[in-house]
Parts: C-alpha cells; sequence; structure tokens
C-alpha cells in the first residue's frame, strides 16, 4: 500500500450525518471483488442525475474541486452495510482521507486495511473544520498523521485527531493487515515458544511450526 505521512489538498465538505456505505457505492457496482472501475461509481446519487449527468450543486462536479483529496464530513460516515467497495472506490477517486466526528465501525476497519485515512475528530472540531472550508471556492487543508494534526494551509488553525497506534504505523509504512501481522512474527515467536513450555501437550506439530517460520 501507499505510505501516508502528510497531505496538503483541496478538502470537499460534505455536511450530512449517516451517510452510508450505500450512498457511498450503489448497490449496482458491487459486482465482483475486482478493484477496477469502482471510482466512477462514488456517490453516484449525489454527483449523477437519473440520466447519468453531473450534477451541478454537488460539490464534487465543481471547478476547483477536481482534484479533492480529502473529505470533511458529518458524523457516522460509513455506516450501513460491510462493503469494502466503498473503501476502493475513495481511493479510486482520489481520496486519500477522511475526516468526521465518528466513523461506521466495519467501514472504519476497511479504511485502514486499505491505506485510507479516517481522521477521527471531536464533534466540535467536526463543525469547525466544515466551517474553515467550502462548497463552492476550493479551500486546501494540511492532515498530518506523524503529529495527528488537521491545519488550515495558513496555519492560524489546528485540530486535532484520534488515532489507534497500529493504525498510525500501518499507513507510515504502508501496510496492510498481514504485512502488519508479519512485522510482528518475533513477537509472535516467542509467544509461542512461552506457551509451548507451559502448555507442552497444546505444542502444534513440527511441521505446522516450520510452516509458520517460512511464513516470514
Amino acid at each position: 500500500m501507499e505510505k501516508f505521512t502528510a497531505l496538503t489538498a483541496v478538502a470537499a465538505p460534505l455536511p450530512m450525518d449517516n451517510l452510508d456505505t450505500d450512498q457511498l457505492m450503489p448497490k449496482q457496482f458491487l459486482r465482483g471483488i475486482d478493484k477496477s472501475g469502482l471510482g466512477a461509481g462514488l456517490f453516484w446519487n449525489l454527483r449523477m442525475d437519473a440520466e447519468g449527468r453531473p450534477r451541478p450543486e454537488c460539490v464534487l462536479n465543481r471547478p476547483g474541486f477536481e482534484e479533492t483529496r480529502i473529505l470533511v464530513c458529518g458524523p457516522n460516515f460509513g455506516c450501513g452495510s460491510s462493503r469494502e467497495h466503498a473503501v476502493w472506490g475513495l481511493l479510486q477517486y482520489g481520496i486519500r482521507a477522511v475526516i468526521a466526528p465518528s466513523f461506521g465501525e466495519i467501514f472504519y476497519s476497511n479504511c485502514f486495511n486499505n491505506g485510507l485515512l479516517a481522521a477521527r475528530v471531536t464533534p466540535e472540531a467536526g463543525r469547525e473544520i466544515l466551517e474553515s472550508v467550502s462548497e463552492t471556492e476550493p479551500v486546501e487543508l494540511l492532515v498530518d498523521l506523524e503529529a495527528k494534526k488537521i491545519r488550515t494551509k495558513d496555519g492560524q488553525k489546528e485540530w486535532d485527531f484520534a488515532i489507534a497506534p497500529r493504525h498510525r504505523q500501518m499507513l507510515l509504512l504502508g501496510q496492510d493487515m498481514t504485512d502488519a501481522t508479519l512485522s510482528e512474527m518475533d513477537e509472535i515467536e516467542a509467544f509461542r515458544a512461552r506457551h509451548e513450555a507451559a502448555f507442552p501437550w497444546m505444542a502444534g506439530l513440527p511441521g505446522k511450526r516450520r510452516r509458520l517460520r517460512d511464513a516470514r
């Protein structure tokens, strides 16, 4: 996965509560596990009318927002059904960070498993950040993962965001869940050795242990 350290980019506001995964990636785009082509389906019903024409009132269709890389959203973003396609679509569209006071639980995990930063802020900070961006004039924000800060481009305003140490490390190193697990193989092997010494009747077969080591 692509590493994430800091990003300065246009931030588009989507000030809606409970924007669910069906709105993020409608069902007609869920035709398989192929990740290609999902960017076109992102927010389809918000971006396009019934004839498939861009809605001019949608912020993502307005001039200057073509390079949007950050979304600033309302609470409970990504709630609803579990569909990893929603995260894949965001990434293919070019979104690298989503800022919101809260996220759907499964969507939140899917973000970090695929390299998308879900920056959780307080409700007060969420309102302030929405006020600092615009639906008509592109405004850039800086998202600094190392410092866990969000700043206006001029540096006049700054907000903290919450992220678990493991998720932060995965993004900084560009690791998915498999990479993160394999990076801890020394600790896993040490635990196995202690466990088998204490409970020898539960020890795995030697062949299984060799396969575990070979997986590194």
